[in-house]
């Protein structure tokens, strides 16, 4: 079968499998599950590349692989889940079709950007990257949940403040700012918010 099935890549499809289910509760108008689907997916992401990072007898192709269809997981679990979810939630609106539409392409053409340079990267460099340019799309897992958490318990206009908050994230995933990839700490920190973000959805808070 065309493909790589070993453990490296396991948790990237387990990844996109739960972003797809977040899909289909939030056009079910689950807008809760969907918000799990998509934090579940970002732990996912946040720990796939340290997995694959242990088999040391990867070949070329299984690391070209890794890289492909790693942005191919985070365009659906990061782009198409986050949109969607945006789009259900603030009522189908033209408006928000148009912004959601703009993230996701966003989203897509940062992608095929990061696999071009990480490619190039990795045929003079064999250590692992340090720092992004632009914001990454997995900052979406952290962002959306929050935000959306926020809007309901605090009455903020989710119809306005989620679209904006989606054009803003389309803007900077394309502007090539310096952003150091987060170390230990920064894990630790971004696991702390999603915990908080979850907490804020069990607390009975309707969405």
């Amino acid at each position: 079968m065309l493909g790589v099935y070993n453990y490296t890549v396991l948790l990237t499809y387990f990844g996109m499998l739960t972003a797809f289910t977040g899909v289909s509760l939030a056009l079910r108008g689950d807008i809760q599950g969907a918000l799990s689907c998509l934090m579940l997916s970002g732990v996912c992401d946040m720990f796939d590349g340290k997995i694959a990072s242990t088999k040391k007898d990867r070949t070329v192709r299984e690391k070209r692989f890794g890289i492909q269809i790693d942005s191919l997981s985070d365009l659906i679990c990061f782009g198409v889940l986050p949109a969607v979810i945006v789009y259900t939630a603030c009522g189908k609106s033209e408006a928000v079709f148009y912004i959601t539409g703009f993230y996701l392409l966003c989203a897509l053409i940062r992608l095929a950007w990061f696999n071009v340079d990480e490619e190039e990267r990795q045929t003079s460099s064999s250590g692992p990257r340090e720092v992004y340019y632009g914001l990454p799309v997995t900052t979406a897992a952290l962002i959306v949940p929050a935000l959306m958490g926020l809007c309901r318990l605090w009455r903020w206009p989710l119809q306005i403040l989620a679209p904006s908050v989606l054009l803003v994230m389309g803007g900077l995933f394309l502007t090539p700012f310096p952003l150091k990839k987060p170390a230990l700490f920064g894990k630790i920190g971004m696991l702390l918010w999603g915990g908080g973000s979850f907490l804020l959805l069990l607390a009975g808070v309707d969405l």
